[in-house]
Parts: C-alpha cells; structure tokens; sequence
C-alpha cells in the first residue's frame, strides 16, 4: 500500500481536493476545505497540472492513472463515461443502450464516481436534455457549470 498524498486548488467551482498515491489518481472532490495544497506524488500533480488546463480551456481529456475497478463491467462503464465528448452530453437512457445496461445502472454510476469531472458523470443528462442530479460540488449548479464551460470553450476553438 502506498502512503495517500492530496493537493487542494482553488478553482472557479471552489476548492477541489485531489488524492492519490504514487500510482494513481484515487478521488476528486469539489467543494473541499482546508490550506491549499500541492501535493507531491506524479499522479496528483499530473491531475493538478491537467485540471488547471481544463479550467483554462485548453485541455478536452484526461490522461491519468485511475484506480484499478472490481469487475470488468465497472470498468466497462467507467469507460463509456469517460468517452463522453467534452462538450457534449448523453442520456442516462442513450448511455444505458449503447451499454446494454439500466438507466438507473448508469444513474448510480454517476452518484459514486469518485472522479468528478476526471470522469465526466456531468456530461450525462435526464431524458430530454433535463440537467438531473450531480454527485459533487453544489450538485446541479455545479453540473451547469461544468457543461457551459466546456461548450464556450468548444464554440471558441
């Protein structure tokens, strides 16, 4: 086991705790509280590195190393997620049967994603666009964030 080492940065949805080892990015949270932190692994300075790029716009993917998942379907599903496009959104209905899965298989995906945004669980919507719940940050406030910003910075490029 390797010792967990954290960064906090403040960012313009608040403060966001990365966590890691020196194997792998483990958890994101936003709206977290305390000193700001730099941490000193590579996987969290990487996600630190790649988070300032997202919020400045430049950057569309993550390139990180994620934790190992339980079951390959999880992995699966974590996969699809991440496949998303930045800018755009599916579903929980349209995410469901490309997957073969439950919409509410995919609703409870997105509640325990412990890598918000890393993982885009924002990018997934109610049926006919309707923004829904969002396991992070101030919840729904958060998600709208998160996808306006991607949007402005797609129609800017």
């Amino acid at each position: 086991m390797y010792a967990r080492d954290h960064a906090l940065i403040a960012t313009p949805i608040g403060l966001i705790r990365v966590e890691g080892d020196e194997q792998t990015v483990l958890s994101l949270s936003i709206g977290a509280e305390g000193p700001p932190a730099e941490g000193t692994s590579g996987p969290v300075r990487n996600a630190v590195d790649q988070l300032a790029g997202y919020f400045a716009g430049t950057r569309t993917a993550f390139d990180l190393p994620l934790p190992v998942l339980r079951s390959s379907r999880g992995t699966v599903l974590r996969d699809a997620l991440v496949a998303v496009r930045y800018g755009g959104a599916l579903s929980y209905g349209e995410l469901a049967r490309q997957l073969g899965s439950s919409a509410r298989a995919i609703g409870q995906l997105c509640a325990r994603n412990p890598l918000p945004i890393i993982v885009p669980c924002h990018r997934v919507l109610g049926a006919g666009g309707i923004l829904g719940h969002y396991c992070a940050g101030d919840g729904p406030i958060t998600k709208q964030w998160l996808l306006e910003h991607e949007r402005r910075h797609l129609a800017g490029a």
